[in-house]
């Protein structure tokens, strides 16, 4: 099929499945948290959690504008998580990988059975377009103390690191809630690290609205923890883009991501290095989208580590961990 379709048209197939498979996923959950028997109780006379950087940059204004939380199913994490697995065969858990270095931490493994191309995992946390990449933490020096970060092709980055493990519950999310200090325990910050922190402040700012109701108890929402294969391992899963129609209002919930700044305000392209304005995105014809990725299983998979080729770009210092899958690959991919 792919050799007699247009690149346009393999696109469009592809994002069409991705689609029909997390749609089908989401229903599974709704089955699982929402009693249809029951009326939908809003949650939202409860007050939000908020963390404390929200009323540091003076997010203190009424809480009566923030979007209702409908009532769910109490369930933990770990039970949603079962339920899951007994509906579609697998789920993800995050624990010791197996991947033979001191580095590699924890890491993410199937539980269950999957078969070839089925969607693994969705990579959660904060959308940047090229537009707002100042405003990353840590900018621009971003990676320095954070490995949860990860970039699409048409230059979109997503940071993971305010997802962390997830919640056990449904809530509004503002994605500004950081990782348990456990997830960064073997970070060490250096000394260049400290001089670019000093010198070269991010810009602050909280456009991401009032947040949007996320259910964190998403057990797929663990991408982020997949590590490269170590060397004569070869990986078992491959990044794909999936770009979510946030017209797509029952699904939603289950999307564990949010878009940094207006998303449709501004289209960017790049030169060489560099990213440009670009006329507006308002022209789109396909509605607003929210541009996430997610893990497709390049094989067969049955309780086993998910592995995942990073691909990390061969004209600057790789870690001493990593071993490249494809040096032609990642030559093509960086070129």
């Amino acid at each position: 099929m792919a050799s007699k379709a247009s690149f346009a048209d393999q696109q469009k197939q592809v994002q069409e499945n991705i689609h029909n498979q997390i749609k089908s996923l989401c229903t599974v959950m709704d089955a699982i948290l929402l009693d249809v028997n029951e009326p939908q109780e809003s949650q939202s006379k409860a007050t939000p959690s908020r963390s404390g950087l929200s009323f540091a940059i003076g997010r203190n204004g009424p809480t009566n504008n923030h979007p209702d939380v409908p009532k769910t199913r109490p369930l933990k994490r770990t039970e949603l998580s079962q339920r899951l697995k007994d509906s579609i065969g697998y789920t993800l858990d995050v624990k010791q990988s197996q991947i033979p270095h001191s580095e590699a931490g924890q890491g993410l493994f199937l539980n269950g059975e999957a078969t070839v191309g089925s969607v693994i995992a969705i990579y959660p946390g904060v959308i940047y377009s090229p537009a707002y990449y100042r405003y990353i933490p840590g900018y621009p020096r971003v990676d320095a103390q954070n490995t949860y970060l990860i970039t699409r092709y048409d230059g979109t980055v997503i940071n993971a690191q305010p997802w962390g493990f997830g919640g056990e519950t449904r809530e509004l999310w503002d994605g500004l809630k950081m990782l348990d200090a456990k997830l960064n325990r073997d970070a060490t910050e250096k000394g260049s690290d400290r001089l670019w922190k000093m010198l070269s402040k991010p810009l602050e700012s909280s456009r991401v609205g009032n947040g949007e109701v996320l259910e964190r108890r998403n057990p797929l929402a663990l991408a982020h923890f997949a590590n490269h294969p170590a060397k004569d391992m070869v990986p078992n899963v491959m990044i794909c883009p999936y770009d979510f129609p946030l017209t797509e209002k029952d699904m939603r919930a289950y999307i564990p991501n949010l878009s940094f700044g207006n998303a449709e305000e501004v289209n960017m392209r790049r030169f060489g290095s560099f990213w440009f304005r670009w006329g507006s995105r308002n022209s789109e014809s396909n509605g607003p989208v929210l541009k996430t990725l997610v893990l497709v299983a390049t094989t067969a998979l049955c309780d086993e580590e998910v592995l995942l080729n990073y691909r990390l770009s061969n004209s600057k210092r790789r870690p001493s961990w990593y071993t490249p899958v494809d040096e032609e690959e990642d030559q093509r991919r960086w070129s």
